[in-house]
């Protein structure tokens, strides 16, 4: 049995949201054209790829014509743009947009493809981080997933809402943009507000005895 495609925009619209970051974070370090559009590339289908793959089905982008040339156009966007557009917390917000995105998509294509919907969750979450972890390590920067503001947690929730729509029987449309709105949201408070979870402190011990 084929599983149900998800609308090939979706996964355009998320990669290209992702490439955005990854060039951006390149332009930021002056790099040059060739090493921008790389940027771009690994970002925007890291999160697809690694969902492709433990789904065990073709990555989706060596299948769509479409991925190489909206990765590149995206690439040229930043790269003739002024770095002032980018400057701020846009990139942060960008990120945010692309990490809900291949959330709600990393959990609808597992559940397509007859994942169970704890593990959907998962890997909906896994997607949605990858990316922009695979860009920061290339990058040579802190990982994003080790500061203090909800990023894992924002790709959990989009994830969550996602198969909880399907289990109730909600249409995709409404299902996906509840579902993206719901990440995205709180990501962009955890960016605005600093929202963080507790750290881990290890209990001080008491007088010795």
């Amino acid at each position: 049995m084929t599983p149900p495609a998800l609308p090939p925009l979706l996964d355009l619209l998320g990669t290209a949201v992702f490439a955005l970051t990854g060039a951006l974070v390149a332009a930021r370090l002056g790099q040059t054209f060739v090493t921008m559009a790389f940027f771009a590339l690994v970002t925007g289908v890291g999160g697809g790829s690694v969902r492709d793959m433990l789904i065990g089905t073709p990555a989706f982008w060596l299948r769509d014509p479409w991925v190489a040339p909206v990765i590149l156009l995206t690439a040229l966007l930043a790269w003739f743009t002024p770095r002032r557009w980018w400057e701020g917390k846009l990139l942060e917000y960008a990120d945010a947009a692309g990490l809900a995105a291949f959330a709600v998509l990393g959990t609808a294509k597992a559940l397509a493809f007859g994942v169970a919907p704890l593990p959907a969750i998962v890997l909906g979450t896994v997607t949605g981080c990858a990316g922009g972890v695979i860009r920061d390590v290339i990058a040579g920067v802190p990982s994003i997933l080790m500061r203090p503001e909800l990023y894992v947690t924002a790709a959990a929730l989009s994830a969550l809402v996602t198969a909880a729509g399907a289990l109730v029987g909600l249409g995709n449309a409404v299902t996906w943009i509840v579902a993206w709105l719901a990440g995205f949201v709180l990501r962009a408070a955890a960016i605005r507000l600093g929202l963080a979870l507790p750290a881990y402190r290890e209990m001080e011990s008491g007088p010795a005895d």
